[in-house]
């Protein structure tokens, strides 16, 4: 079902327990400190951030040793302190890029670093025809089984990989593949997706849904809403929600409606790790759809 169906409208989002996909000014592509972060959250009370500044690991992305471990833990560390009296709970986190090319030194650098959560990515690798120089040309002269599949080879393996606690935006390729398939097209075919919403059952690995895509040419989440639909008839248990927020006017945007399309779905809470086991992140009763039986931490 889509959010125009659903009759819901993004904006920014107020009164919610959780955004926790955030970017500072630690990720090349955001300039945003993170006190101006916690400052919103008072302000719109939102209860708890998880920060997940990039991290790459092929030297050609930019995030490769833009920032390292030690000074991402120290600055939301200390924000953490800073703000906790004001009651909004920072998280350290991590966005890092899958690709199994580099599955390996992804592993080793989790083995080596704690976080208190982790998304596991896949972006538009530098060898991948989804770079927007080429992705319009390449994607001409295929169909839309053959124009996904590179990107899903790699989201179906991070999706079973055991690595992450969520895996974030799962149908991102549409955003890459817009002006060659439209939104509709791709949520046609739902059974293309199967097998990464099945690894994700399988793995116990939740799924995000990244709020971005209502800032896109799109219009709706990552993944769309039938996407989230399948997962839950899959067995799919597991949620997340974040803003995926670079710039300071995108924090929490789009939060409400995305925890709108999860409650549509079945779910009444979000599973997140605070560096220890999962716990469970209820969802505002306003939001919860009668009957609904929940997801599980």
């Amino acid at each position: 079902m889509t959010l125009a169906r659903l009759g819901i409208e993004a904006e920014p989002g107020h009164d919610l327990p959780l955004d926790s996909h955030l970017h500072t000014d630690l990720s090349p592509d955001s300039d945003v400190p993170i006190d101006v972060y916690a400052a919103l959250a008072v302000e719109r009370g939102i209860a708890e951030l998880a920060i997940t500044d990039h991290v790459d690991f092929d030297a050609r992305d930019p995030a490769y040793g833009y920032a390292s471990f030690e000074v991402r833990e120290r600055s939301v560390r200390d924000a953490a302190e800073r703000w906790a009296p004001r009651g909004v709970l920072v998280r350290f986190g991590a966005e890092l890029t899958y690709n199994r090319t580099w599955e390996a030194d992804l592993r080793a650098h989790l083995a080596r670093h704690r976080y208190d959560f982790t998304i596991g990515s896949v972006h538009d690798w530098p060898d991948s025809p989804y770079v927007p120089s080429r992705v319009g040309t390449w994607a001409a002269n295929r169909s839309l089984d053959e124009a996904l599949a590179p990107y899903l080879a790699e989201i179906t393996a991070a999706a079973g990989s055991g690595l992450f606690d969520t895996l974030g935006h799962l149908d991102v390729v549409r955003r890459y593949l817009h002006g060659s398939f439209t939104a509709p097209e791709i949520f046609g075919a739902v059974e293309l997706f199967e097998p990464a919403l099945r690894s994700l059952v399988d793995s116990g690995t939740a799924l995000e849904l990244n709020t971005s895509g209502y800032r896109h040419p799109s219009g709706e989440a990552y993944p769309g809403p039938p996407l989230v639909a399948r997962y839950r008839e899959l067995g799919g248990q597991a949620v997340t929600a974040g803003s995926d927020a670079h710039r300071a006017p995108q924090f929490a945007w789009g939060l409400e409606a995305g925890y709108r399309v999860l409650a549509e779905a079945g779910f009444t809470t979000l599973t997140f790790r605070r560096g220890g086991d999962r716990s469970a992140v209820e969802l505002p009763t306003r939001l919860r759809v009668p009957g609904a039986a929940g997801g599980a931490a």
